[in-house]
């Protein structure tokens, strides 16, 4: 099987606290070639930059998760920017918004966090990874207003939203949901997707594909949320593989 790249993860989840190490250092041996590790708050960057120093396969994003802008200081901003120096950051994430949660921060506020965090990314000449968690058209209206390089992660939208997101240059993060029994949409998306804008991910220790899912999820379990969206193509798994670990590395400036 080809080599499997993750575009998105979080190894530095409490779930992975007993085993992380083992975990991390066992990769490799199931076909995973790269992972961007996602960091979510300043604690979570550091945590994140360790982890990179300590596996040559893993890069990291930088970011502020919506879920964290409500306790969020101005100074976070800085934080984000100082870490994006280190030699193994190659994007600003994970950021976006999440409407899901009552308790999130408001709207107008995820906003701002959002914009500031895209307007750095520009800056740098880092692309972003976008989280939309209920947020389809807010999101959308982002991406015209502000033109990022970036992947909508962990796509929940419609194929032409899909359609509408690529026409703007991004690209389209899909994981384990496209194998649920139920999927209508991820399926649709999974079909109709213009094949170097797609990219694969986990979102572990979340998400995990069938027929693992419940279980903590981990990169190599790509290969089961791979093999089903080269069955709903009609193509190869080894050519899906190939053609989304390079779609990867070109977005994120990499050679893993």
């Amino acid at each position: 099987m080809s080599p499997i790249f993750d575009s998105h993860a979080h190894y530095d989840a409490d779930a992975f606290d007993e085993d992380r190490a083992a975990v991390l250092a066992g990769l490799p041996a199931g076909g995973v070639c790269g992972v961007i590790q996602c960091a979510t708050d300043p604690q979570s960057i550091a945590q994140s930059l360790k982890l990179a120093e300590q596996f040559p396969f893993i890069r990291v994003a930088v970011g502020i998760h919506p879920e964290f802008v409500n306790s969020a200081k101005p100074e976070w901003l800085d934080a984000v920017r100082q870490a994006a120096a280190h030699p193994a950051v190659c994007a600003i994430g994970e950021i976006g918004l999440d409407y899901y949660w009552e308790e999130n921060a408001p709207r107008e506020v995820q906003l701002q966090w959002c914009r500031k965090q895209i307007e750095l990314a520009k800056e740098l000449d880092l692309p972003v990874i976008l989280h939309d968690r209920e947020a389809h058209e807010d999101t959308l209206n982002l991406i015209r207003e502000t033109r990022p390089r970036g992947v909508v992660h962990c796509f929940s939208g419609s194929a032409e939203m899909a359609r509408q997101v690529t026409d703007l240059g991004m690209y389209v993060g899909l994981g384990g949901a496209v194998t649920f029994k139920n999927a209508r949409k991820p399926v649709e998306v999974a079909a109709s997707l213009p094949l170097d804008r797609l990219l694969l991910e986990t979102d572990a220790p979340y998400m995990a594909p069938v027929p693992l899912r419940g279980k903590r999820c981990d990169s190599a379990m790509i290969a089961h949320t791979a093999a089903r969206i080269a069955e709903i193509r009609g193509m190869e798994l080894d050519t899906l593989l190939d053609a989304t670990r390079e779609n990867a590395n070109r977005l994120f400036g990499l050679d893993l």
